[in-house]
């Protein structure tokens, strides 16, 4: 049986979808099956059936989520889902110029998501655009070994 991985996006100017779209490529195959959607026009019921979600989202302004992810953001602070069958990963994408906002997109969906009773899988991959560094390559170089974390985790609660 393979995993089923949802990838939720949330951007503003389109690399993080590039992201996710990269991240599709490498990981969708006959042990993993990956969907990729955006966060336009989601909301809390974008969880309802549990499962693995991976939130790929940048930052912006004054640190907040993506025009495209508030709606999905606001509903679970409005409707506070029981989110206990859902697991994730957050790639936050984000810049250290901006020390006190950085990555703070991915960050909140974490701490939204920890709260409502979702169980996050590994650590948080934090991208800096000041780096140098490609986002899709650093994704995909943290994403490998999550997908095989979440391998051993999930048939265990399946």
């Amino acid at each position: 049986m393979p995993l089923e991985l949802t990838i939720l996006v949330g951007t503003m100017t389109g690399t993080a979808q590039l992201v996710a779209q990269e991240l599709e490529l490498v990981l969708d195959d006959e042990n993993t099956r990956v969907q990729t959607r955006l966060m336009d026009g989601l909301d809390e019921r974008a969880f309802d059936s549990g499962g693995l979600f991976l939130i790929c989202t940048s930052t912006y302004g004054q640190g907040d989520v993506p025009d495209n992810a508030k709606a999905l953001y606001e509903a679970l602070q409005t409707a506070r889902p029981d989110l206990s069958r859902v697991y994730y990963g957050v790639i936050a994408l984000g810049d250290m110029t901006y020390a006190e906002t950085y990555c703070n997109g991915g960050k909140r969906f974490d701490a939204i998501l920890a709260d409502l009773g979702a169980k996050r899988i590994g650590e948080l991959m934090l991208h800096n655009a000041s780096a140098g560094t490609l986002p899709e390559e650093v994704a995909l170089e943290w994403a490998l070994p999550w997908i095989e974390q979440c391998r051993e985790i999930l048939p265990l609660t399946a």
